[in-house]
């Protein structure tokens, strides 16, 4: 039996209802500046949206900064959970109104975690005050990157020097002018253990033969700020430039995405409700055959499944959340990644049925359900397919000791 959760600190609830009122009074009144931006702009276009910065110095003012870091924040895990929610009404702008937005938010825990005092001046201390952006390089064309063991780029030492020459793709954030450093995964010791191959390096975006090669779209849609190809050939950078130590990249990258799933998730409930409440608006102003679509049990009854679904998805993310604080990443790991598959298909399940009462409206642009659509769904390659969640999942569970004889 777990104990029931701890009730949240004086500090958690004000921190929400601060939040609620920055919401609606800051964040959802800004939206249709923002699509107004994306509509007029060309999707190559790099240049970043006016309301974000204004956005960002907003929060700042209200204290509503760097929520994501139990050391800045004060906040535990379950209680960011609920923050984390509410910033996913409005996912393109909120989370990193806040400075909560990946991959800035696990690139500053791995700096906040592993990184010499050197490099916390030099880059965790620009990223907590949102100056610059940052991007996680890990993810390579060449090889099934769901075995992080797998990657090739190759980081070789050369005197003070670490020689980089690789391929990444899918780098979010790195198309974004504000990106001006990479933590980048590559193997230090091919020959070695298998998990101690690897290793993190970092890489300022502006070093010689760092080349963005393209900008990927998502179900055909670009973002601004990029999931980009990169091309790394003899990339130098100083040998003090290692992020822990040689030969520690594959465990500093599972501590990274672990606390960095939960986020995703955590958001990922946000998009549901908003995608539930845009289905109840609807079904109660649109009429069909006489009356309105809320007044149709089958449309009654999706109402209801979705409310069942998001209810579940977040009692799953709140007993994870928890674990993460009374016993740490290793213990809560599975729960993780029940989280990780159980949340997204939930919402996807929400929107699914949003578009569907929307008909035609639902998979235009007119509505923000078919882009919801889109990230929601890939959520379930990225971070770690479904498939490998599933597979750690099932092991862990054909190894517990038998609670009674069968």
């Amino acid at each position: 039996m777990h104990p029931a959760y701890p009730a949240p600190s004086a500090r958690a609830v004000e921190l929400e209802d601060a939040l609620v009122r920055f919401m609606r009074e800051e964040v959802f009144p800004r939206e249709a500046a923002y699509r107004r931006f994306r509509e007029t702009h060309s999707v190559h276009d790099t240049h970043v949206p006016p309301v974000l910065e204004e956005l960002k110095a907003l929060a700042f003012e209200r204290g509503l900064w760097n929520l994501f870091l139990p050391h800045e924040s004060g906040l535990t895990q379950l209680e960011y959970a609920s923050l984390a929610e509410l910033t996913g009404w409005s996912v393109e702008l909120a989370p990193e109104a806040l400075n909560c937005s990946a991959p800035d938010t696990g690139n500053m825990e791995l700096l906040d975690l592993l990184g010499t005092p050197q490099q916390k001046e030099r880059w965790l201390r620009p990223l907590l005050a949102g100056e610059i952006r940052s991007a996680f390089a890990m993810t390579e064309p060449e090889v099934a990157s769901s075995d992080a063991t797998n990657i090739e780029t190759s980081i070789v030492r050369d005197g003070d020097e670490y020689v980089i020459n690789g391929r990444k793709w899918w780098i979010s954030g790195s198309a974004d002018p504000r990106c001006r450093v990479l933590i980048v995964m590559g193997k230090t010791d091919p020959g070695g253990p298998v998990h101690r191959q690897q290793s993190m390096v970092i890489v300022p975006m502006d070093t010689p033969g760092v080349e963005l090669v393209r900008n990927l779209p998502v179900f055909s849609s670009y973002h601004f700020q990029g999931h980009c190809e990169l091309a790394f050939t003899d990339v130098r950078v100083p040998v003090e430039n290692i992020l822990g130590e040689e030969g520690g990249g594959f465990a500093a990258a599972q501590a990274r995405l672990g606390p960095g799933r939960m986020h995703h998730v955590m958001r990922a409930l946000g998009v549901g409700e908003r995608a539930l409440a845009h289905m109840v608006s609807r079904t109660q102003q649109r009429v069909a055959f006489g009356k309105p679509l809320a007044g149709q049990s089958a449309v009654r009854e999706r109402i209801a499944e979705s409310r069942i679904e998001l209810d579940q998805a977040r009692a799953l993310c709140h007993r994870a959340a928890y674990l993460l604080d009374s016993e740490g990443n290793k213990a809560a790991r599975h729960l993780v990644a029940e989280a990780k598959v159980a949340v997204p298909r939930a919402v996807l399940s929400v929107i699914d049925k949003a578009i569907q009462v929307h008909g035609g409206a639902g998979v235009s642009g007119d509505t923000p359900l078919a882009e919801m659509w889109g990230w929601q769904r890939a959520m379930r390659i990225f971070d770690g397919p479904d498939e490998v969640h599933l597979q750690s999942i099932a092991k862990a569970e054909l190894t517990r000791p038998p609670l009674f004889e069968v």
